[in-house]
């Protein structure tokens, strides 16, 4: 059976600051043409019901919240200065317009007028500042912290600009602000609360059950098409496919068991879409530890695993061999499955050139929710075959994030990342895999400081080669993003592209 219980992300990635397509014209944002077509009349005064496996931590995606939290809150709740459209380009959202000086280095940024925090609060040039260094913060645990690595300066000349100097040049810094979510500076517990300027604002979080938002009657933007949504969680596929069944809810977000598409598939009841994703799933090694510091044993580990096999077992069709860490919506992908084939006589030849004939014995941190127990069984049984013994040490999401996340304390890994774009983080020796290729570093820097997204995108695409080529971790696939709904519901989005799930564009007919 194919079948994928998912339970929490939990914080492990809140390597997953996200944004998707969105559906319909809910707020200041437009909609896509990706969004699930119109179903007649509607009530502007209808309760959405979203299925999801994704629970927050918390509330504050500085501090561990993780995808759920995404999910839930980005876009809806929360608003940046730009927002993300479905091609990837970021278009001015609570900022009405931004001008760059002729060094490239600042970033002069109009806000637009008249809008208000939930609090009531209006927005200022303060609440941004505020915003910009709370992901930059010492104590931040926001996946896009490093991307902001080289703001100088934040000056706030009066409360509706803001000018933000570099030290460097960041073709990629606009893009990276819309990942800002603007909070106001005088909101506290942040866990538990929000204050944010989005279409609507935080009902009820009733923990372990559901989370609702409610229209908010002061939104600076065209109102949410629905008066109120409310989130149900669940830990297991099977219960949440039930709920839709039993109109319990009304979509769900990302279906976790491609077994029960056929009761949905073949139903006039339901509408099931295939979108597009940039979940990856890794088997990440920890670079700085032998074995796993050299490049030879990470190739060998990456040709004895069949991958194909290994997707086919837990999503059937569905899903996307890729061998790297960029998704073909990312502008540099390339497909890379070639460089580190499925080949087990090449992996026992690798192993044996890197002074491992004999294979060797490591253990690896599974995250307790699907499908990584399964991938660890798979994964140890596939190594098994060239003489390399795994001991599969199940951990929770929070374990994860201290164990493996903050401390390094690991060999190697399975974790999912939700983000485009972030092939960068190999640039990073620091961050939590530690690979330290000195080129690969500098290629990212370099395309980074481009003056064209032309000489970006080659700089990049050379990198993510020299990454796969040094098997700096073994990218199993990535996920498919298959959301079903009632056929009574429009306006939803259907892609993954960072696991937000913008909900104001939906209609219920």
């Amino acid at each position: 059976m194919n079948r994928k219980t998912t339970s929490l992300l939990g914080a492990a990635i809140a390597l997953g600051l996200t944004l998707t397509a969105c559906g319909g014209g809910g707020g200041g944002q437009t909609g896509t043409k990706d969004s699930a077509a119109p179903a007649g009349s509607s009530s502007t005064d209808a309760t959405i019901g979203v299925g999801s496996l994704y629970e927050p931590q918390n509330l504050d995606n500085t501090a561990g919240g993780g995808q759920g939290v995404t999910e839930a809150f980005n876009g809806n709740v929360y608003e940046g200065l730009f927002r993300l459209t479905d091609d990837g380009k970021a278009e001015n959202l609570l900022a009405k317009d931004y001008t760059v000086s002729g060094d490239g280095l600042t970033y002069t940024f109009t806000l637009r007028d008249g809008v208000k925090f939930h609090s009531g609060d209006p927005l200022t040039s303060a609440d941004v500042k505020y915003s910009i260094e709370k992901v930059t913060a010492k104590d931040s645990q926001s996946a896009r912290k490093s991307s902001f690595g080289a703001i100088k300066k934040i000056d706030t000349p009066d409360d509706h600009t803001v000018a933000v100097t570099l030290a460097d040049k960041s073709i990629s810094f606009v893009y990276n602000l819309s990942y800002v979510w603007i909070v106001n500076d005088a909101a506290k517990d942040l866990a538990t609360s929000e204050d944010g300027t989005g279409p609507y604002k935080l009902g009820a979080w009733k923990r372990g059950s559901t989370l609702s938002l409610d229209r908010f009657p002061g939104y600076w933007g065209t109102a949410a098409s629905n008066k109120q949504v409310v989130f149900h969680y669940f830990t297991d596929a099977a219960a949440l496919n039930n709920a839709l069944l039993t109109n319990a809810v009304d979509v769900v977000t990302s279906e976790q068991s491609p077994d029960a598409l056929a009761q949905f598939s073949g139903n006039p009841d339901y509408k099931v879409n295939n979108g597009k994703s940039t979940t990856k799933l890794l088997l990440a090694f920890n670079d700085r530890k032998a074995p796993f510091d050299k490049p030879l044993v990470r190739k060998a580990v990456s040709s004895a695993i069949d991958d194909k096999k290994l997707l086919g077992s837990i999503w059937g069709e569905y899903g996307t061999l890729i061998g790297s860490m960029v998704p073909p919506t990312d502008p540099w992908y390339e497909d890379l499955t070639g460089v580190n084939p499925y080949d087990v006589n090449l992996a026992k030849k690798e192993l044996s050139d890197a002074g491992y004939p004999n294979g060797f014995s490591f253990t690896l941190d599974t995250p307790n929710y699907d499908p990584h127990p399964t991938a660890a069984t798979f994964i140890k049984s596939e190594l098994a075959k060239v003489g390399i013994t795994v001991t599969i040490n199940v951990i929770t999401a929070e374990e994860w994030y201290t164990k493996v996340y903050k401390n390094r304390d690991f060999a190697a890994t399975l974790q999912e990342h939700v983000n485009d774009r972030d092939v960068v983080w190999y640039g990073d020796p620091d961050f939590y895999w530690g690979y330290d290729n000195p080129q690969v570093a500098a290629w990212v820097k370099e395309a980074e400081r481009s003056d064209t997204t032309e000489a970006q995108t080659e700089l990049l695409k050379k990198a993510n080669r020299q990454i796969a080529e040094d098997a700096a971790s073994d990218w199993l696939y990535l996920y498919p993003q298959i959301v079903v709904a009632s056929s009574k519901l429009s306006g939803y989005p259907v892609n993954g592209l960072n696991s937000q799930f913008y909900a104001y564009g939906i209609k219920k007919g």
